[in-house]
């Protein structure tokens, strides 16, 4: 099982990027926002979920252990594919699954392609239980940022922890109520903010 991959990037396209790890250029299908975060020649850490089957070998990644975990709930659900999971995590943050199946509202997940509503209301019965509500200070702030995912990812890029954080949290004062939820969002914002440069990977 691999369970995550660290290495240069070599290509990023739509939703995939190739890492190479070890001399070994592996396809990482992720969502369109965690692509675009991503930059060719700079190392880049995912969380990963191998998906094998009679004919392919197929890996998914995600920026954060929580996507991850969400992901792999998704697919229990009859009739979910890893697809249709990273189409929901590509529309949704966890926080906002964790609303829409607390409230539960299959509407919202009817809106990603691929789900229909039988689909839909099964995720939010399914689910049910099985992923923590928002907390009572994410509801009110709307969709809190995922401020130790974003850090944590900085982090596995090669940037110090202490610029890490100071950029995340001079962020989200700067933006406010328009910060955005979703972790790839906020991690393409961090790193515009740290600059171009990369530093030097760690031991």
């Amino acid at each position: 099982m691999i369970s995550s991959v660290r290495g240069t990037v070599l290509h990023v396209a739509g939703g995939a990027a190739v890492i190479e790890v070890g001399g070994v250029g592996m396809s990482v299908a992720l969502t369109p926002e965690h692509a675009l975060s991503l930059r060719v020649g700079a190392e880049a850490f995912v969380h990963t979920a191998l998906i094998v089957r009679d004919d392919e070998l197929s890996l998914y990644g995600f920026a954060s252990r929580e996507q991850l975990e969400l992901f792999e709930l998704l697919r229990g659900v009859s009739g979910v594919g890893p697809k249709s999971a990273l189409g929901v995590l590509a529309q949704l943050t966890p926080d906002e699954v964790a609303r829409a199946v607390a409230d539960e509202d299959d509407a919202a997940f009817r809106r990603v392609s691929g789900i229909g509503p039988k689909t839909a209301k099964l995720i939010t019965l399914s689910l049910a239980g099985r992923v923590a509500p928002p907390s009572a200070g994410q509801q009110a702030r709307g969709a809190q940022a995922p401020v130790a995912d974003v850090v944590a990812a900085l982090v596995g890029l090669g940037w110090p922890e202490r610029a890490a954080a100071t950029s995340v949290e001079e962020l989200l004062v700067e933006l406010g109520d328009a910060a955005p939820a979703e972790v790839p969002a906020l991690l393409r914002l961090a790193l515009t903010r740290l600059g171009p440069q990369r530093p030097g990977v760690r031991p």
